[in-house]
């Protein structure tokens, strides 16, 4: 462990490994595992279990594996499976030698199956499931035992049997533990093992299995299979962990994984439930999973995130075992600190308005010169194309205004960054009043070479040259939700995603960037001054013009909105 490693105070998860080190469990080993199902991409609360689980297994230089969750193939897609192995290494993970699934041990679920029901502790029930849920009971009573519970061994044998073979259809038929319908833990009462699912081709196994272990029986066993030593899960499970140690106390597996809960990822903003991800998908409130909007690993990288910033921001909330609600400011705040950082600086003019410099050569291009980063002289320099013509933001520009006003005023000079100052001599409008084009005259002995010319001029606005910008189209994307709590929010009759964000996108299609942006590739980042940091998009607009996505603001907008609230 680093210096930085050991100062840092350990959460409850490295104590409890330090603890078995200590005494000599496992031989000292430590194996984790991240098991996702592959139902849907990973989301931001994904991310803090990936960083946990393969952070363990590199401070205490072990192994975690990628298993992927498969016992449930109508829901689940090669293009998941595809999208969360991306997801990981982009993160900066690799798992411990190949990819692996709970299907690869479909055979040996099955085998353990028949083993439980040899020795009396699983039985096949013909309850449909709304009978199973009212015999089960409630929290206030116990459940009762199904009328099949006390069928022999070898009528489950044989039943079980004709489940695997395809003789019952869909729900007839269900393998039961056979535990205790009196437990005050619902999910001892008797839980399901094992339905039967036809009409459905596994991404794995195709149609070699017309039955599907649960999730509660499928876990445990492919963890002890692999010999995991520390089996971490939300507290969520931590109400399934008898169940858990339950499966592996009554079947013949040498191996006993320690299940350990901790709190999940509750981010203000947005929701990290896969189901409602689903849905916003499903129902068009985003444009995909990878939607910049959304909190998806993907949509976060394609918004111009880092793996950096997600793995500082996932260090920065810490393990714990209380459930708490993370302000969005942290996460934007960790991918402000990097890209402040890591990013060369870009001029853009969103809001485009024509500057004509009257007195500077008609076809005369100027190439001057700009640092990639006012703090970082190793990131180099630039040069930016100075022409007649250029644009700036309509919002630089009034024409009347007081002296408190540093920006470009009638009568009145402004610096452009990095080039001349100029003056407002001129506005010329359209039939309608609106201003359509500045009529400036430069001082040429005020280039930015030159600061100690003794002109003092209050403001500084950036700029693009209007013959050599790019145009482009800016997407501006902001929070996800106006409800810091979407979920918790919807009552009284209402959804989740009544609370959707109608500013969540802003397009702006007339935009112009630096010329030096033409060429750059997909996910590169940058910041506009002035304006925020961008990356380029992996898509163009329809008109076939490059995209750039707002990936955060210069400084935190909604700090005020939120204490004004």
């Amino acid at each position: 462990m680093s210096d930085t490693e050991t100062t840092k105070p350990r959460h409850f998860i490295q104590q409890y490994i330090d603890a078995d080190i200590a005494a000599g469990k496992n031989d000292g080993k430590v194996a984790t595992r991240f098991p996702p199902e592959p139902n849907g991409y990973l989301h931001i609360g994904h991310a803090k279990s990936i960083c946990l689980n393969f952070g363990i297994a590199n401070e205490f230089n072990g192994t975690c594996n990628l298993r992927f969750d498969d016992t449930n193939p109508g829901k689940e897609k090669e293009e998941f499976v595809a999208s969360i192995q991306e997801d990981v290494k982009w993160l900066g993970f690799e798992w411990n030698k190949e990819v692996l699934y709970a299907s690869d041990y479909f055979q040996q679920l099955h085998d353990f199956a028949v083993e439980l029901i040899k020795s009396g502790k699983a039985y096949v029930c013909d309850l449909n499931a709304e009978d199973v849920r009212k015999y089960r009971g409630t929290l206030q009573e116990p459940g009762k035992d199904s009328p099949y519970r006390d069928r022999s061994v070898e009528e489950n044998l044989e039943l079980f049997d004709k489940m695997t073979t395809a003789s019952f259809a869909d729900g007839e038929k269900v393998l039961r533990a056979k535990i205790d319908m009196s437990s005050p833990n619902m999910n001892m009462r008797d839980p399901t093992l094992y339905r039967i699912r036809h009409g459905v081709i596994h991404h794995q196994t195709g149609e070699e299995w017309c039955i599907y272990p649960m999730y509660d029986f499928t876990h445990p066993i492919s963890d002890a299979l692999e010999g995991i030593t520390h089996s971490l899960c939300t507290l969520e499970f931590e109400d399934h962990r008898p169940l858990y140690d339950w499966v592996l106390d009554n079947i013949s597996i040498d191996c006993h994984p320690q299940q350990i809960e901790f709190s999940r990822l509750n981010l203000q903003y947005t929701i990290v439930s896969k189901r409602k991800l689903t849905q916003l998908v499903e129902n068009n409130h985003v444009a995909g999973w990878d939607d910049p909007r959304m909190p998806t690993i993907a949509g976060l990288r394609r918004r111009g995130f880092t793996p950096t910033s997600i793995r500082d921001f996932c260090d920065r909330i810490g393990v714990t075992k209380a459930d708490n609600s993370i302000e969005m400011g942290v996460l934007e705040n960790c991918i402000r600190e990097d890209l402040n950082e890591i990013t060369p600086r870009r001029m853009a003019v969103m809001n485009p308005l024509k500057v004509v410099i009257e007195n500077y050569p008609e076809d005369q291009v100027e190439q001057l010169e700009a640092p990639n980063h006012p703090q970082k002289e190793e990131m180099g320099k630039r040069t930016i194309p100075f022409t007649r013509e250029v644009f700036i933001d309509k919002n630089d520009f009034k024409e009347e205004a007081n002296n408190k006003y540093k920006r470009l005023k009638t009568g009145a000079e402004v610096r452009l960054r990095n080039a001349y100052v100029i003056r407002c001599d001129e506005v010329i409008k359209d039939s309608n009043g609106e201003i359509i084009e500045l009529r400036c005259s430069y001082d040429p002995d005020t280039h930015n070479k030159n600061p100690a010319d003794g002109r003092k001029v209050k403001g500084v606005i950036h700029w693009v040259s209007a013959v050599h910008g790019i145009a482009a189209e800016v997407r501006l994307y902001d929070r996800l939700f106006t409800q810091a709590n979407p979920e918790t929010a919807a009552k009284d009759g209402k959804e989740f995603t009544d609370y959707i964000n109608p500013d969540s996108l802003q397009t702006l299609s007339t935009c112009y960037l630096e010329a030096s942006l033409d060429k750059v590739e997909a996910g590169e980042r940058f910041q506009f001054e002035r304006e925020g940091y961008f990356c380029r998009d992996s898509e163009n607009s329809s008109n076939g013009k490059p995209v750039f996505n707002r990936t955060v603001t210069l400084r935190d907008t909604w700090a005020k909105i939120e204490a004004a609230g």
